[in-house]
């Protein structure tokens, strides 16, 4: 996609699919901007792979996310934020694109977890890479030092997700499972960090498994809200995004495929092109 002069959406990036449902919040909530999303669907998933792999897959679509026009990149992937946007962030944009910005999905929520706990005992429930790389005790360790925070690695959901198995008996057997798991580890945790983008699609069946009392934090509307007040804060990045209500989808895989899970995750019809990477 050759970039112009005029077009500089906000670029949305996800190993796969579950950043739409990051992308289907941020659009509602500031719908005149034009976006870009960019689904690594080929070489997905993330979450199982090594960090210097992530961090490699994870460059290589921002820099071609810059080079269609974007001047702000959204990492609306757990894993892609977790292992890849720090070094991203303080490596490569110095030297790549020092006026241009990528953001994560990890810091938002951290900055107001705090806020949903009495017990000050919260959980996250990610995929086995989110987990392992420890992004969410350090970012909540930053923002509420006094809190215990537990985690569980769910390494079956994204794939019960991303095959429509997720409404099965076998889905339901694995849910328990990890959200029972989690609360084992502290009987105390009052709040929830859904971990990982896929995982809203399943928000009902994790309630189920939970005490009313307990409150489960969805990324989408946190993400949205958060870059809407980064906007505001920086005009200079604002000023430069174009806004014509577009709405474009890439991915590296099948576009059949991905059109037809897209628009499940997306919740409206997605028609995508293929990229080449």
């Amino acid at each position: 996609m050759a970039k112009n002069n005029t077009y500089h959406p906000i670029g949305i990036f996800d190993s796969g699919y579950g950043g739409l449902t990051i992308m289907k919040k941020i659009v509602k909530e500031l719908p005149d901007y034009d976006y870009l999303y960019l689904g690594d669907n080929a070489r997905a998933p993330y979450g199982s792979r090594s960090f210097e792999t992530v961090y490699e897959y994870t460059l290589e679509c921002v820099k071609h996310l810059f080079a269609s026009g974007c001047e702000l990149v959204i990492l609306a992937c757990n894993t892609a934020s977790a292992k890849a946007l720090r070094t991203i962030q303080q490596k490569d944009l110095p030297h790549l694109a020092p006026n241009k910005r990528v953001l994560g999905v990890i810091r938002p929520t951290t900055e107001i977890i705090g806020n949903y706990t009495k017990t000050k005992h919260v959980g996250v429930l990610g995929t086995s890479g989110t987990v392992s790389s420890g992004s969410y005790l350090v970012e909540i360790k930053r923002f509420f030092p006094e809190l215990k925070v537990f985690q569980e690695a769910c390494p079956m959901w994204v794939p019960l997700i991303e095959n429509n198995e997720y409404e099965t008996a076998g889905a339901d057997f694995f849910i328990e499972k990890h959200v029972k798991a989690l609360m084992n580890k502290s009987k105390n945790i009052d709040a929830i960090i859904l971990g990982c983008t896929h995982y809203p699609l399943i928000e009902d069946k994790i309630k189920h498994y939970l005490l009313p009392e307990v409150k489960l934090l969805t990324q989408g509307k946190i993400v949205a809200d958060g870059l809407k007040n980064y906007l505001l804060r920086h005009p200079e990045i604002e000023s430069k995004c174009s806004k014509t209500n577009g709405l474009k989808f890439l991915t590296t895989d099948l576009t059949e495929s991905f059109d037809r899970a897209a628009t499940l995750f997306f919740g409206s019809k997605v028609k995508s092109e293929h990229l080449n990477l």
